[in-house]
C-alpha cells in the first residue's frame, strides 16, 4: 500500500520569487539563458499573471529582446531548461531537435524493484480510453497516431520498494518515459496521470490536492527530473546540469535510505556515462 505523502502543496501554487529565480540560473551568456526549473512551475504563460510561469517570470526578470525555449519540461518535471537569446541560437538548436543532436539524461524514481537495465522499444500514440486528450499509451506500429519511442531505463540504485533510475531518451515523444516506464509497470513515483488512478489528474486540476491524493501518492509531484543538457553533438560548447531536487532528495533518504549525497554521485557518473565526461561549459 503506498504511503501518503510526505508533504502538502500550497493550497494556492506559489509564484515566482525574483531573486530565487536568478538563484535557479545554470548558466547566462550571449547565446543562452539556462534555468534549473522547480518542479512545481508551468513552462506557459498562465492566466495567473507573469510570474505565475517560467515564461512570464523570465521576461520580467531579464527583459530578453528575444527569447526561445528550445524545449520544454512538463509542470511537476524539474529541471535543465535551455531558452535562445539570438535568432541564430535558437535556430541552431531547433535544428538540433529535429535532427536529435541534444544529449538528454534524466533521472526517475520508479516503483518497484528494477533490477537489470531495460530498454523499452515501443511505440507510442493517444491513448483513446482515457478521458483526457493530453495522455499518452503503447500502441502497435502503424496503428493510428503510432510514433516510434525508444527509452532505455538504467537502474542506479534498488532499495525499499523503489528504484533510482537513470534514464536516456532515443527520441523525443510526449510523457515518452511516463508512458514507457507505465507499460513497463514500474511507474513514475507519483505521477498524477499514468500513475495508480488517472482520475488524480483531472481531480488535481479541478479540486487541487485532495484526500485521494494524500492518501495514494507518496509525492506531491512527479519524481523525474532533467539532470543534463550536452549541446556538443549539436556543435556548441556546453554540458548543462541540474543537480538532483531537495525534495527528491528526501524522498529517496526517507524511503530509500538513499543520501543526497549518494544519489548525487550515482547521477554524476550516470551522466559521465551517458553524454560523456563534463569538461565544457557548467
Amino acid at each position: 500500500m503506498t504511503r501518503a505523502a510526505d508533504e502538502l502543496p500550497p493550497k494556492v501554487p506559489p509564484l515566482v520569487n525574483p531573486r530565487e529565480l536568478r538563484q535557479w540560473v545554470l548558466c547566462d551568456d550571449e547565446q543562452l539563458l539556462v534555468i534549473d526549473k522547480p518542479g512545481w512551475l508551468v513552462v506557459h504563460p498562465s492566466k495567473n499573471g507573469p510570474w505565475s510561469s517560467l515564461a512570464g517570470a523570465v521576461r520580467e526578470v531579464f527583459q530578453p529582446d528575444a527569447i526561445r525555449f528550445v524545449f520544454r519540461l512538463d509542470r511537476e518535471t524539474s529541471g535543465v531548461i535551455v531558452l535562445a537569446k539570438t535568432e541564430a541560437a535558437g535556430g541552431r538548436l531547433g535544428k538540433a531537435v529535429l535532427q536529435r543532436k541534444i544529449g538528454k539524461a534524466y533521472v526517475a524514481l520508479l516503483e518497484g524493484e528494477l533490477a537489470v537495465p531495460v530498454t523499452v522499444n515501443q511505440p507510442l500514440g493517444p491513448d483513446p480510453t482515457a478521458d483526457v486528450t493530453v495522455k499518452s499509451r503503447v500502441v502497435p506500429a502503424g496503428s493510428f497516431g503510432a510514433q516510434e519511442a525508444v527509452t532505455i531505463f538504467h537502474p542506479l540504485a534498488v532499495r525499499g520498494g523503489f528504484t533510482l533510475a537513470g534514464v536516456e531518451l532515443l527520441t523525443g515523444r510526449k510523457h515518452q518515459i511516463r508512458a514507457h516506464a507505465e507499460w513497463l509497470q514500474h511507474r513514475v513515483v507519483a505521477d498524477k496521470l499514468y500513475g495508480p488512478d488517472p482520475g488524480l489528474y483531472l481531480e488535481f486540476a479541478t479540486k487541487g490536492w485532495t484526500g485521494r491524493h494524500s492518501a495514494l501518492l507518496p509525492l506531491t509531484r512527479q519524481a523525474l527530473h532533467c539532470a543534463a543538457i550536452d549541446l556538443r553533438p549539436a556543435g556548441m560548447d556546453y554540458l548543462l546540469r541540474a543537480p538532483w531536487p531537495e525534495d527528491l532528495a528526501r524522498f529517496a533518504e526517507r524511503r530509500m535510505a538513499l543520501s543526497a549525497t549518494q544519489a548525487q554521485q550515482l547521477i554524476d557518473a550516470f551522466i559521465a556515462k551517458t553524454l560523456g565526461e563534463d569538461s565544457l561549459t557548467e
